[in-house]
């Protein structure tokens, strides 16, 4: 694992703060945080939100991105794919991103979400753009 502090990490990151998302793992190889299941996250009857659960995504495959870039580099997303299975009423979600690629102009990560009884949620998968300097 890399040793950095992952509130700072996530602190780089406005609107994940704000969402209230944690991240804790991360290294090249994967990057693990969780998203509580709360009435401000949810549509109708009480289900999370499938923004909330894509933020997740998408802020766990932005750090994955991030830890696999060249020195100097900056990375944005240029495509996301979300494939959603199942409803979560209470409980959490936890998020587990991989990369799939780690090329010279682009980063592909997947994420899975899972719910509190590790069943699957979401598939994500990213194109983030290698952007250098």
């Amino acid at each position: 694992m890399i040793p950095m502090d992952l509130a700072e990490l996530v602190a780089t990151m406005p609107f994940a703060v704000a969402v209230g998302i944690t991240i804790d793992a991360a290294a090249k190889d994967e990057v693990v945080g969780h998203l509580p299941w709360s009435e401000e996250r949810c549509t109708t009857a009480g289900l999370m939100h499938g923004g909330a659960v894509m933020t997740l995504a998408d802020t766990l495959g932005a750090v994955c991105a991030f830890l696999n870039l060249p020195a100097g580099a900056a990375t944005s997303t240029i495509t996301s794919s979300t494939n959603f299975f199942r409803a979560v009423r209470d409980g959490e979600v936890r998020g587990r991103a991989r990369p799939l690629h780690a090329g010279r102009t682009t980063i592909v990560v997947q994420t899975e979400v899972r719910d509190t009884n590790d069943k699957l949620v979401a598939l994500v998968t990213q194109t983030q753009a290698v952007l250098t300097p």
